[in-house]
């Protein structure tokens, strides 16, 4: 182990999967648990648990090496990425692209140890994962297949956990959709002038001035999916205080973006993770003080 964290590249390899930001293993992870928790009404089995947690990371960390492999010529021109492995030459692409077929195969052993249901749900995650990053290429919307990548774990954790996809697992994949496109929406504002530069396409340069009150409308229509989660999923009082706790949060990141501030913009971005963790901290207690 220690020769291994003491090689050369050992870091420009940690850099390139992201794990020393780990903000979008956590936005991954939180809606995954939801959907645990929600289809086994209550705690989930720790195999499901343990499964999907690691594939969380496994699936992000290959996530970014493609983002990167996509990005790499134009990574350089943005201010935030210009010292990416794939830019200063530390990894090779032929690296990268090896890396990102192993931990998509070792996530497809994970997906083996569920059902077969799972298993093909997974082969449209993967699919997501892999065109996500070209999106920004062809469309001003790659955030809202960002939203479908990170929120097909919903029916997979379904699929795993109770071997059935109900309505409540399209609400809660439309409720985690709506909240990504505002998130990362909010992400895109900080590289906008940047990629308008570069030709690189995003909601961000899409909303133009109505950026806010889009995101706004996004993450109003957020919390009414969340409602309707509430409803048929027969979530109580738990649940509806932590949507309230939810709109608190989004009215805070509307305060933080007011001036369209670089850096406070990512902040906003940031704060996201807490939103995720109250929106889990409601269904896990809901859950609780029913049993």
């Amino acid at each position: 182990m220690r020769a291994i964290i003491q090689h050369p590249k050992f870091g420009a390899y940690i850099s390139l999967m992201r794990l020393n930001k780990p903000i979008g293993i956590f936005l991954l992870l939180w809606p995954t648990l939801w959907a645990l928790w929600i289809a086994a009404e209550g705690f989930p089995s720790i195999a499901n648990l343990v499964i999907f947690t690691l594939g969380v990371i496994l699936m992000r960390s290959a996530g970014c090496v493609i983002n990167d492999y996509a990005d790499r010529h134009v990574d350089g021109a943005v201010t935030r990425t210009t010292s990416r492995p794939l830019v200063t030459g530390e990894i090779q692409v032929r690296d990268a692209i090896t890396l990102f077929v192993g931990l998509c195969l070792t996530a497809l052993v994970l997906v083996l140890l569920t059902n077969w249901t799972t298993v093909l749900l997974s082969v449209v995650a993967v699919s997501l994962a892999a065109i996500y990053p070209f999106m920004k290429r062809y469309t001003y919307l790659p955030q809202v297949v960002l939203g479908a990548a990170f929120g097909w774990s919903i029916p997979m954790a379904f699929a795993a956990e109770n071997e059935g996809i109900t309505e409540v697992v399209w609400l809660l994949f439309t409720a985690n959709l709506l909240w990504t496109v505002a998130y990362d929406t909010l992400y895109a504002m900080v590289d906008r002038e940047d990629d308008l530069k570069i030709g690189i396409k995003s909601t961000a340069i899409l909303f133009g001035d109505a950026d806010r009150i889009i995101i706004a409308i996004l993450q109003l229509l957020c919390v009414i999916s969340l409602l309707m989660v509430a409803d048929k999923a027969g979530l109580g009082l738990m649940f509806y205080l932590s949507i309230a706790s939810v709109i608190g949060l989004f009215t805070w990141q509307q305060w933080l973006i007011r001036t369209r501030d670089i850096q406070a913009c990512f902040a906003a971005f940031l704060h996201n993770n807490w939103v995720g963790a109250v929106i889990f901290l409601g269904v896990f207690l809901d859950y609780l003080f029913k049993i």
